[in-house]
């Protein structure tokens, strides 16, 4: 469901086009049962503890040390869980052209946590009423997942949350250029998880993950959330997948 007419993202960093570079084999994984992609299950998932891992390819940007984590920005966003008549969306953000991090690129609403935050939560739901309009009171936390050093120096802290009924989106022009939402079920798909590899001007290969849905292209650091969120409903579910390669570089 799009806040306005869809138009073919323009993801573009470092004179690279991230849609076309070569496909790399990944270890399938298993699909998740429909009864783990709703509300409930996920409400419990956070309930009680779960033994996961994340995502094998970008284990190490999840425990970041030394000098880059000293000098990294703290950040946080929010996962926006609506519940339609059809299933669970995801609701996403197509950031504005001009912006100077990640412009025209697929994220989830969010930003730097500032000195007047309590925490990443508060930084979640604050920089998604300035993004997109959604009103505090229409945000329900459900747990938070963990912390990427991005590769622009952001410690990023995902925070799940439901948007309640009743919510509405006013984006900020400046910063959005489009909001729209994607089925859980696509994002969950783990067939649908494309790993691309790139050649950077040193000649050092990296590779990202990405998700195709209708005319967007949801890469970087959202993707490895995606990612993430799928382990951790496969351990809550006691379904253990296989790891992915280890030893390559990646690109958030």
């Amino acid at each position: 469901m799009s806040n306005r007419m869809p138009s073919p993202d323009r993801s573009r960093i470092a004179g690279f086009d991230p849609q076309i570079q070569p496909v790399l084999p990944s270890a399938p994984l298993p699909l998740l049962p429909p009864e783990c992609l709703c509300l409930d299950a996920i409400r419990e998932a956070f309930r009680q503890p779960v033994d996961w891992q994340v995502e094998p390819l970008f284990a190490q940007a999840f425990v970041p040390g030394g000098d880059s984590y000293a000098r990294a920005r703290q950040a946080a966003v929010l996962m926006p869980l609506v519940q339609r008549e059809t299933g669970l969306n995801v609701l996403f953000t197509r950031r504005a052209d001009h912006l100077h991090h990640h412009a025209g690129q697929i994220s989830f609403p969010g930003g730097r946590i500032e000195s007047t935050d309590s925490g990443p939560v508060a930084a979640a739901i604050r920089e998604t009423h300035e993004e997109i309009g959604v009103e505090q009171r229409f945000v329900q936390v459900i747990g938070m997942q963990p912390t990427l050093l991005t590769t622009t120096q952001f410690l990023m802290t995902p925070v799940v949350g439901e948007l309640l009924p009743g919510f509405r989106l006013r984006p900020d022009e400046a910063e959005v250029a489009e909001v729209f939402e994607v089925p859980l079920a696509v994002l969950m798909d783990p067939g649908l998880h494309v790993l691309h590899r790139m050649e950077t001007s040193l000649g050092h290969g990296r590779c990202y993950f990405a998700i195709r849905w209708q005319s967007h292209f949801i890469w970087g650091a959202t993707a490895i959330l995606i990612r993430n969120f799928y382990h951790f409903l496969a351990a809550a579910r006691g379904i253990r997948a296989p790891g992915a390669g280890d030893g390559v570089r990646v690109v958030r």
